[in-house]
């Protein structure tokens, strides 16, 4: 007796079990758009003028270049429109071989901070 309740025992697991490999309903989905506001370079009328210094800059370590063509970018505090994130420096491949990089850099003005971003000179 105790051998045919067993029996039925297990072969009603395997019974719930099969009935569990039905497929499960389509996952709805959603997309989040965020908007990021960052400060722009020297042109007047489009600068986002921050109320809070940047953190101190961290220091980074340097790694190896990819190649002889590529120029390290240091990282930076960048503005979201509530707080200050970091953003790592990288390498990038130079886009002709006389141009220099300008590394961008927060300036004090008016009563805040400015963000004068970087560019090949």
């Amino acid at each position: 007796m105790k051998i045919t309740i067993c029996l039925a025992a297990i072969a009603g697991c395997f019974f719930l079990n099969g009935c569990a490999d039905e497929t499960p309903p389509p996952v709805s989905t959603t997309t989040t758009v965020t908007r990021e506001v960052t400060t722009t370079g020297p042109v007047a009328g489009n600068e986002v003028v921050v109320r809070e210094a940047p953190p101190p800059l961290r220091v980074e370590t340097q790694t190896v270049s990819p190649g002889a063509t590529y120029v390290w970018q240091k990282g930076y505090w960048r503005w979201s429109g509530s707080r200050y994130f970091w953003v790592p420096g990288h390498w990038v491949q130079r886009p002709r071989p006389t141009v220099v990089w300008v590394e961008g850099h927060w300036i004090n003005r008016g009563g805040g901070w400015v963000w004068m971003p970087g560019h090949w000179q």
